[in-house]
């Protein structure tokens, strides 16, 4: 019997949260069911390595890089994913990230694509103009895949999508993959040896909060005298961001930037503690792979975020405008050792439990047999 064929399409592959999903996806597919390709809308990536394209390829997943490198490229791009896709003639196409979103469910109507189910991934709290190009398209979807409860309730409150057609399935983390990664030596990135590094990890832009991060840090560094700030990434906002280290002064020299690495799970296997201070959020992977890496958390109160620390969340959150509250809960955890061993442990247990890339994976294909035609069987339904 055949398998459905699957088209996955999205911005860009660079190591982002959602780039990950896609291509963990793609690579841990039921190739019985279901035979992936994957498009991406923009130009192949300048340096692979930084990239999720040699994970892809190494899975024989084929994939399209269509060339956009800017919004003015849209009706060529989107001729070319019309002609891949009545090439391709998949069943289903399931989209990430905006832009992908928006010209998949397009391209899909053009290309007689049957089935479009389109990935929401955040509470988009900036560019309120894309919440409307969701809206006056959503006819062209049948399913949106939110990856938070708290993404759906904004979805459907904010956004003004239909409840009846958002399904929550959150983010899978490869728990195996984090619990083993040996510990980086983190003196590399100028942190002297014996003392403790607070990690903060993501893309260098104002939704992830780093500037507020900073010009706080002297709370909690102060009064940790060994500990260090670590930031991990990269972005547009580096340069202001070295500029603020400079003038922190004594506090600038605990903190620093490794800009974009690929040892992620090294690190974190390194750290005491790993820190977000996102303005907004859907469901931070990063939150997931420092609890699967056995770390405690702090983090603002933002989307997705409660969702993922369960239980323990009231312990190791702190509103996004209380950066006094923020830095009291980095202290209380780093000043006990039990306390952090409990949260870390709680939070490694939870992942494991709750959020397996399996889990995630199984749900994704569950969904689309609820939607394509009946070849294997009996599918349960999948609840929102």
């Amino acid at each position: 019997m055949n398998p459905h064929k699957i088209a996955l399409c999205i911005t860009d592959l660079h190591c982002g949260g959602a780039e990950r999903t896609l291509a963990e996806l793609a690579i841990r597919l039921d190739r019985e069911r279901f035979a992936p390709v994957v498009y991406c809308l923009a130009d192949p990536p300048d340096n692979p390595a930084r990239s999720l394209l040699p994970l892809l390829q190494s899975a024989g997943v084929p994939v399209h890089c269509l060339g956009a490198s800017g919004n003015w490229q849209f009706l060529a791009v989107l001729r070319r994913l019309v002609v891949l896709l009545k090439q391709q003639g998949p069943e289903l196409l399931q989209c990430f990230l905006f832009h992908a979103n928006l010209l998949g469910r397009i391209a899909a109507r053009l290309a007689g694509v049957p089935h479009v189910v389109c990935s929401i991934r955040v509470a988009e709290r900036e560019h309120r103009w894309h919440l409307w190009l969701d809206r006056l398209s959503d006819h062209l979807v049948q399913q949106h895949v939110c990856v938070s409860q708290a993404v759906a309730q904004f979805s459907a409150k904010v956004g003004r999508l239909p409840p009846q057609k958002l399904v929550v399935i959150p983010n899978g983390v490869d728990c195996a993959r984090l619990a083993a990664a040996r510990a980086a030596d983190l003196t590399m990135f100028g942190i002297p040896p014996g003392c403790r590094a607070v990690v903060s990890i993501g893309r260098l832009e104002p939704q992830k909060g780093f500037q507020w991060l900073l010009l706080h840090a002297g709370q909690w560094l102060d009064v940790l005298a060994d500990c260090h700030l670590l930031i991990v990434g990269d972005g547009p906002l580096r340069p202001a961001l070295l500029r603020l280290v400079q003038r922190l002064g004594e506090v600038g020299q605990k903190v620093h930037l490794a800009g974009w690495r690929a040892e992620v799970p090294e690190i974190l296997a390194a750290s005491s503690l790993l820190v977000l201070a996102s303005r907004w959020e859907g469901m931070p992977n990063v939150v997931l792979e420092a609890m699967a890496a056995g770390l405690p958390v702090v983090a603002t109160d933002v989307e997705g975020v409660r969702e993922l620390l369960g239980p323990d969340a009231q312990r190791q959150t702190a509103p996004p405008d209380d950066p006094q509250q923020f830095a009291q809960k980095i202290i209380a955890i780093l000043s006990n050792p039990v306390l952090a061993n409990e949260l870390g442990e709680a939070n490694r247990h939870r992942a494991v439990q709750q959020f397996s890339i399996q889990r995630m994976v199984d749900r994704y294909q569950q969904l689309w047999a609820q939607l394509l035609p009946t070849r294997f069987g009996r599918t349960p339904r999948l609840s929102g």
